[in-house]
């Protein structure tokens, strides 16, 4: 984990961002005390794994059925 102060966070921004994307983490300080952590956003959309979800739920037989008419007629 990397420590600078505001000063320097501003006038490397770009770079730090860049770091900050590649999974370091960067504390921003004002004077010696820290104040803020730069850390990336987490890729929302994940990474997918075929077959992640096997055993952890079940999908009933009912899920299969057709919709009754009323249920239908949102749908249209």
């Amino acid at each position: 984990m990397e420590t600078i102060t505001i000063h320097k966070a501003k006038t490397q921004l770009s770079r730090l961002i860049e770091k900050a994307c590649r999974g370091e983490e960067i504390v921003i300080a004002r004077g010696k005390q820290p104040v803020v952590r730069l850390v990336a956003i987490a890729d929302e959309r994940g990474d997918r794994k075929p077959g992640a979800w096997k055993g952890k739920i079940k999908i009933g037989p009912e899920f299969f059925e057709p919709l009754p008419p009323e249920e239908l007629e949102g749908w249209e």
